[in-house]
């Protein structure tokens, strides 16, 4: 009796161990705004795309004149972040998507206005 249960729980560990690298296999890595990279006119670059949590956004762009913020809706609409909203600034960033909606904007004065913003749904 023993012997079963120590084979049903290997069974059950193996089991896990798979399920989670298949989670961590079916993750995507999207370069936002493809080799182009994060710039002005960015808006439309989701449309078409399937994200799902878990998956990688990669934002290339020149640090000096750049940066990504991670926002809410209300900062998206208004071009604004809000107080306490993260910064990314390495002209490299890899950010993991959230399950819902995603929203992230350039706060460099005017750039965001210049579409240089991206709202992302992930499933």
């Amino acid at each position: 009796m023993v012997q079963g249960r120590c084979s049903a729980v290997a069974a059950t560990v193996l089991l896990c161990c798979l399920l989670l690298h298949f989670e961590v296999a079916q993750s995507a890595s999207f370069t936002v705004g493809g080799r182009g990279g994060w710039t002005f006119n960015a808006a439309a670059w989701p449309k078409g795309k399937r994200f799902k949590a878990g998956d990688t956004l990669v934002f290339n762009y020149n640090p000096s004149i750049h940066n990504v913020v991670a926002v809410n809706r209300a900062g998206y609409k208004s071009c604004k972040a809000p107080k306490g909203a993260k910064a990314f600034k390495s002209g490299k960033d890899q950010i993991k998507l959230k399950k819902g909606q995603n929203f992230f904007i350039c706060n460099y004065i005017g750039h965001c206005q210049a579409g240089m913003k991206i709202a992302v749904t992930a499933a």
